[in-house]
């Protein structure tokens, strides 16, 4: 459990700096949440820890993405060679960053800063029969836990998850009805940028997968069914991250599904949870109402890859700064009110 007496401490400090009480808004419930997760009066958020997992996904051959399967597969590529758009938000944050090959059709082979975990060149098409095995899901869990585990070891203050692999924001529209009960209409979106016609074509894949594998209510079984290798090992993560006391950035839609399922499957890993932005996805924000989340920016993202939460760092560091570095009405010799 999170500090409550540090969080407490936090808030106090807040209501003596030289403001009006309140007056820096979401910066200074950021603060107070980060002083009770890492049990300091004092946060700071200069070690921040990215994990990126890539998977392929079976259900790409019901042609729900606009891009070609191979794309996984070039992305880790170009992770290794630091051209992605995470690579270069990483190096501005001066975060460490890992990328972790879980299975893609399209193998890139070994490459400079991919850890190689493979678990099988694709998930199977959930419209067919379940995603994974048991043995591929407690895998894929496991590898998000390994990923925590370095991040502890390397003295983390925060871990942000990534992803990459083509289909998956259909597996996590579908992994997110089932957790929801919502219809395919409600969650699916234009994803890698499908037209009218592809939104409605993923929406009746998402219904087949749905149909084909009704009546499941255990979290874990659904992930199973419905997931991807690289949505499991962010639930993975996020649940380890919990278990080690670590705090978490989560991303956009596909993290944020994720973070439903680790919830779902142990709901104590919602207090190490801050949402740091609002995709522009549809469905991500029913996501983030039934987390009772209040994510801190709505920029319009939607490319995946921990992006999002990676540009919402530099805010929470200011966050820390205000907090730390304020004088109090009484140091700067100011009336209150």
């Amino acid at each position: 459990m999170p500090d409550a007496a540090m969080a407490e401490a936090a808030r106090a400090r807040q209501g003596v700096l030289t403001k009006p009480p309140g007056s820096l808004g979401v910066l200074e419930d950021a603060a107070v949440m980060l002083a009770g997760l890492q049990r300091t009066p004092q946060p700071t958020l200069d070690r921040v820890w990215i994990s990126v997992f890539a998977g392929d996904h079976g259900v790409a051959a019901e042609g729900v993405s606009a891009f070609p399967q191979a794309v996984t597969g070039e992305m880790v590529r170009n992770f290794a060679t630091g051209g992605a758009a995470i690579c270069v938000l990483a190096r501005g944050l001066g975060a460490t960053l890992e990328v972790v090959q879980l299975g893609t059709v399209n193998d890139p082979g070994e490459l400079p800063g991919v850890r190689r975990v493979l678990i099988a060149p694709s998930t199977a098409n959930f419209c067919e029969q379940p995603a994974m095995t048991a043995a591929q899901l407690e895998a894929a869990l496991q590898a998000g836990a390994d990923s925590v585990a370095r991040a502890v070891a390397a003295g983390a203050q925060a871990f942000v998850g990534g992803e990459m692999g083509i289909a998956n924001t259909t597996a996590a529209t579908a992994l997110a009805c089932a957790l929801l009960g919502e219809a395919p209409a409600m969650l699916s979106g234009a994803g890698t940028g499908l037209d009218a016609a592809g939104i409605a074509r993923k929406q009746t894949v998402v219904r087949r997968a749905l149909d084909r594998h009704a009546g499941i209510a255990d979290p874990a079984e659904c992930l199973r069914c419905l997931g991807g290798f690289e949505i499991a090992a962010l639930t993975g993560a996020y649940i380890a991250a919990a278990q080690q006391e670590l705090p978490v950035i989560v991303d956009g839609f596909i993290a944020t599904s994720a973070a439903l399922a680790a919830v779902r499957i142990n709901p104590g890993v919602r207090d190490w949870l801050l949402f740091s932005h609002c995709s522009h996805e549809r469905g991500h924000r029913r996501l983030l109402d039934a987390l009772d989340a209040r994510p801190l920016l709505d920029l319009g993202m939607r490319l995946g890859e921990g992006s999002g939460a990676a540009a919402c760092v530099p805010l929470l560091r200011l966050a820390c700064a205000l907090h730390n570095g304020m004088a109090t009405f009484e140091q700067a010799g100011v009336s209150t009110a």
